[in-house]
């Protein structure tokens, strides 16, 4: 079984915001002998409980302290970054970390309306003319005439790494199909989509210079406890920080017991119901045989699991608990 890691910096109710990079540093550190395959993380902007903003900057700094595992973006938000400027980073990252950088790409903003218009200065929102601009400029794909034609992005002797495009609808596995670029699908927070993207994906693939067959991760909520019970425990807060992102309530993740005492409404219960939904949550065994069963109905080639635990102690011991549970390590 090939198992990922996405990792969101989520910040803890009495920890700061600047504390949860550290922490995230530190988990990638001890899972880089777990056997994982790869350790994503994201961007998110002005969100109180997420502190992933720069995922450029955690990349450079987690491949340093590594040696093992592919570092990666789940993912860098085109509208808001210019495409010269991402293949230069991500150049200089492969040049960096041979065959060990992945750039995920996703198509919306990570954040709320007027966040992102803070972010987006150029004019340009249109995210799929950007992937096409910086697949261009990395491979020299400019037609005659056009204005960027003689531009070299540097270092010009390396690529980009492996490109993935994120997905949590149709739209995203129809460009990644038609693009011919790996495809990673969200299902930590859009499960009802992913049997159809994942199949759509696969159907159209057309072959590229990038990658001959298609490529399917499919990303999952996984909380991995000492026993059912435990675990139930462990994700707790999780489910009332979803609700209280979904509701427009701007608050750090709670501590178990304040999630465990809260009362939730009808309409909250379905928030938190409809972003669980496929998530894998229980002991050793529970787990195991819920990422196996995923794995074997979804048709992906690999699974990436999200455990946002706020707790970095608890996420690395979820993390340890699933490499041993399906054997990445004795």
């Amino acid at each position: 079984m090939k198992l990922s890691l996405l990792d969101l910096s989520p910040v803890a109710t009495g920890r700061a915001p600047s504390q949860a990079l550290r922490d995230t540093v530190d988990v990638a550190r001890a899972c880089d002998t777990l056997g994982y395959t790869r350790f994503w993380v994201a961007e998110h902007h002005g969100m109180a409980n997420i502190a992933a903003s720069a995922p450029e900057v955690l990349v450079a700094h987690i491949a340093a302290v590594t040696s093992r595992l592919r570092v990666g973006t789940g993912g860098i938000m085109l509208p808001n970054h210019n495409p010269l400027r991402l293949v230069e980073i991500f150049r200089a990252l492969a040049a960096l970390h041979p065959g060990r950088i992945d750039l995920g790409v996703g198509r919306a903003p990570g954040t709320d309306p007027l966040t992102a218009s803070a972010l987006q200065r150029d004019g340009q929102d249109d995210p799929n003319a950007r992937l096409a601009e910086m697949l261009a400029f990395d491979q020299a794909g400019f037609p005659e005439g056009h204005p960027f034609r003689d531009i070299t992005p540097m270092p010009a002797d390396v690529h980009l790494p492996d490109v993935w495009m994120l997905g949590s609808t149709l739209t995203g596995a129809q460009l990644a199909a038609e693009l011919g670029l790996r495809y990673a699908f969200a299902g930590h927070f859009a499960m009802r989509h992913a049997q159809a993207a994942l199949t759509w994906y696969r159907t159209h693939f057309v072959p590229s210079a990038r990658l001959p067959e298609a490529h399917a991760m499919l990303a999952v909520t996984v909380v991995c406890g000492e026993t059912d019970a435990h675990a139930e425990r462990l994700a707790a807060p999780i489910k009332l920080g979803v609700v209280r992102i979904r509701t427009g309530r701007r608050a750090a993740f709670a501590t178990i017991e304040e999630a465990l005492a809260y009362r939730y409404t009808p309409q909250e219960e379905a928030i938190a119901d409809d972003f669980l939904r496929g998530a894998v949550i229980g002991g050793p065994e529970r787990v195991r045989e819920g990422l196996e069963r995923l794995l074997a109905t979804s048709g992906a080639d690999e699974l990436m699991l999200s455990t946002l635990l706020p707790d970095p102690e608890d996420r690395l011991a979820s993390h340890r608990r699933v490499a041993t549970a399906v054997g990445l390590v004795a």
